[in-house]
């Protein structure tokens, strides 16, 4: 493919409007001629915004035209200011919705609405069929009519359309009803509502059939979803398998859960009949088979004992609840929050509210997990006591494969949601919770994947799960998740911060503790990518050794910030994956003190099934480096099969270059081909001189050479000689970094 000469470039770009541009692609291709010069010059002077150095842009016209399509439907560009972007006989919208494979949607859900308008049905169509993934970033609270936008643009691009990603990013406050409705609606649920149009793609079978009284009609009615609703939903399904799990198994002790009677004394004393509660009689509204105007929440708090009169009245049924953030109870040890609702005019509807909250404020620091509550309550009871049809009962549509959400706090509502879709979300492959908070709601979540992987064509392959703190250590954790999911290919597992308030009870729908932390052996699994995160603190490696053990077919393991007791501890470990795990490829160790652990390390580099090993700052030469350092370069000498080398961060020093250098010599059988020593203190001196030696043993290319965040700027001509000649044998990246500003920097924040 030849690209355009400059001087024609220069004078047919301003002649070109990108309408036109688009209609000559075609014929530029017949021709061999490239376009891409084009684009990126447009990109620059439209966009003004520079791509991401870890981007690889592949196609210019493609990412000009979907960042061109966004910025038109936000209003964030105009497209009359410069005539190359306007053409009244093209739309911009329709003419770049087909090079849309992702969409953002931000804020207050601008550009919904403006895509489920009639004028645009063309271009919702065609993007139906190019979207691939749906991003939402930094939500806001919004109304009763964006939410009907989106919930008819996610019919229109989910459950007709070829969406198969979705991603949440950065929401402090989850609005309640819209988390719902958007978890909802990915896992495959629609019913009309009546404030919308129907849709003209689902049949005129579907048009026509009446509205029943299932989860999709719960989670999802017209108007803002109500929050007893998605609880009850949540809260009968665990009810149910609670049931089930019971005859299987003892039940829990007096000091693992909240018995019914305690729950029945604890509402009584609030001024509530539980049996009226749970079995309300009929109103005329649901006798005579019509929808009962919505009601207001009761107040809760000290907001309730001024007003706890005007809230226990009804709202009119044509005003619409305002949206408000969920508040999140927490146990507080040792202290004794103030009752909440004193006034017995709550409605039946909101028991489950008045459970939550009960909850977490109940007096004399009694431990009470708010799910525990709720099931406690329900304990031998079944969905349809609620009004709750089975789950297999609903409607479904199509539903998407991979669901992420990135720094979204979980309220107890959002989380019994999330695990009661979880269950049957057969279609799922990729699941990612990221900083979300769950707490004790990861039992939940446990037992919500162990009920999905009993499902018949359960997808699901790759889990990644990260957060500040976890009810359960990390290790028992990944023990936990791979008894749960034995088919599972890929498990990312991150915990920062090891936490001590944290009581790893488990609710009442879990069963009893061994229910999720047995002794028992964990079966063989399918796992072959597996990456930890750990938090301070020694780490048993009897546990890990036992998940390593239960995973022979693992390719890739990566252990970040792991701590053992000694190095025999760690010698276990690294004996465990020489005899289980003989299809490992990549290993890979991040911010691990080996300094004691030289002849573990050895002990890696002889093996000969390994293909590509990182220890990042690691402190490998901390110890001993005139002794280790031979020692290291004659292991990986007589090692053939290592193909990757990663050491950034060790400190290895021109001295440590240079030794390295050996491991290319004339009598060597290695064939490493890329190798890592960024972030090692190397000067152009010695990177020159490591140059010259691979130039004297002609060993040819031998692939890629990272150089990131060395001390070359202390001599700009050297280190420029020294990736003069580098270059001629190896692939080399480098970077423009300014070790003093660095290290002042690091000075800085000491």
């Amino acid at each position: 493919m030849l690209a355009l000469p400059g001087p024609i470039l220069q004078s047919i770009l301003p002649l070109l409007n990108i309408y036109y541009l688009e209609r000559i692609e075609e014929t530029a291709l017949k021709k061999g001629l490239s376009t891409q010069a084009i684009w990126r010059r447009l990109w620059d002077e439209l966009m003004k915004t520079r791509p991401s150095s870890l981007e690889s842009v592949t196609c210019w016209r493609a990412k000009f035209m979907e960042a061109f399509f966004s910025h038109v439907l936000r209003g964030t560009i105009d497209v009359s200011s410069d005539r190359r972007l306007c053409d009244q006989r093209f739309s911009p919208l329709l003419h770049s919705s087909r090079h849309v494979r992702q969409l953002t949607i931000c804020n207050m859900l601008q550009g919904a609405t403006e895509l489920v308008a009639e004028p645009n049905r063309r271009v919702l169509e065609t993007l139906a069929s190019s979207l691939h993934t749906l991003k939402f970033r930094h939500l806001l609270f919004s109304d009763v009519a964006a939410q009907q936008s989106l919930r008819q643009l996610l019919h229109q691009l989910i459950h007709h359309g070829a969406v198969s990603q979705v991603s949440l990013y950065s929401w402090p406050v989850p609005e309640s009803a819209l988390f719902i409705l958007i978890l909802t609606m990915s896992a495959g649920f629609w019913q009309p509502g009546s404030g919308g149009p129907p849709c003209r793609l689902c049949g005129e079978a579907s048009r026509g059939r009446a509205t029943s009284r299932d989860e999709g009609s719960l989670l999802l009615g017209s108007r803002r979803p109500r929050r007893d609703a998605a609880e009850r939903c949540a809260a009968a399904l665990m009810a149910t398998r609670r049931k089930s799990e019971a005859k299987q198994m003892p039940r829990a002790t007096p000091a693992t859960r909240v018995t019914r009677q305690s729950t029945y004394e604890s509402l009584r004393a609030s001024g509530i009949d539980l049996k009226r509660a749970l079995h309300p009689p009929a109103t005329s509204h649901e006798a005579s088979g019509t929808k009962r105007p919505p009601s207001t929440l009761a107040a809760t708090s000290s907001a309730s004992a001024s007003s706890s009169t005007s809230s226990s009245k009804r709202a009119p049924a044509n005003s619409a609840p305002q949206p408000k953030p969920l508040k999140r109870f927490k146990r507080a040890a040792g202290k004794k929050g103030p009752r909440a609702r004193q006034g017995s005019g709550a409605e039946s509807e909101d028991l489950y509210d008045f459970v939550f909250i009960v909850a977490g404020e109940k007096e004399d620091g009694e431990e009470m997990e708010i799910g525990e509550v709720a099931c406690g309550a329900l304990d031998g009871s079944d969905p349809s006591c609620l009004g709750l049809p089975a789950l297999e009962a609903s409607q479904r549509f199509r539903s998407i494969s991979t669901l992420e959400l990135f720094t979204v706090p979980l309220s107890t509502e959002a989380a019994l949601t999330l695990c009661h879709l979880l269950s049957s979300w057969v279609s799922l492959e990729s699941l990612t919770l990221s900083y979300n908070g769950l707490g004790s709601n990861i039992f939940r979540l446990l037992d919500s994947l162990r009920a999905l992987s009993g499902q018949a064509g359960c997808r699901l392959r790759a889990l990644h799960l990260s957060d500040l703190f976890s009810p359960l250590p990390i290790l028992e954790l990944t023990r936990a998740i791979v008894r749960a999911l034995p088919l599972l290919r890929v498990l990312s597992i991150r915990v920062d911060h090891p936490s001590q308030r944290d009581n790893p009870a488990v609710p009442g729908n879990a069963g009893a503790p061994g229910h999720i932390i047995g002794d028992e052996e964990i079966p063989e699994n399918c796992l072959e990518q597996l990456e930890m995160g750990f938090p301070r603190g020694a780490q048993p490696a009897p546990l890990l050794c036992s998940v390593l053990k239960a995973s022979g077919s693992l390719q890739q393991l990566s252990l970040d910030s792991a701590t053992f007791a000694s190095p025999q501890d760690f010698g276990l470990v690294l004996q465990t994956l020489k005899e289980y795990n003989l299809a490992l490829k990549r290993l890979s160790f991040h911010d691990m003190n080996l300094a004691d652990c030289q002849s573990e390390v050895l002990f890696l580099l002889q093996n000969l099934t390994l293909q590509e090993i990182t220890f990042s700052f690691c402190r490998l030469f901390e110890k001993r480096p005139a002794q280790f350092l031979p020692e290291m370069v004659a292991a990986m000498k007589g090692n053939s099969t290592l193909k990757g080398l990663r050491l950034p961060g060790n400190r290895l020093g021109n001295a440590g270059l240079l030794a390295l250098a050996d491991v290319f010599s004339e009598d060597s059988s290695s064939s490493l081909c890329q190798l890592d020593i960024s972030s090692n203190c190397i000067k152009p001196d010695g990177l020159l001189e490591f140059a010259k030696r691979l130039e004297r043993w002609g060993r040819g290319a031998f692939g890629h050479l990272r150089l990131f965040q060395n001390w070359l700027d202390q001599d700009a001509v050297t280190a420029r000689e020294a990736i003069r000649r580098l270059r001629a044998t190896c692939h080399v990246v480098s970077d423009s970094w300014d070790s003093s500003q660095a290290f002042a920097d690091y000075v800085s924040t000491m």
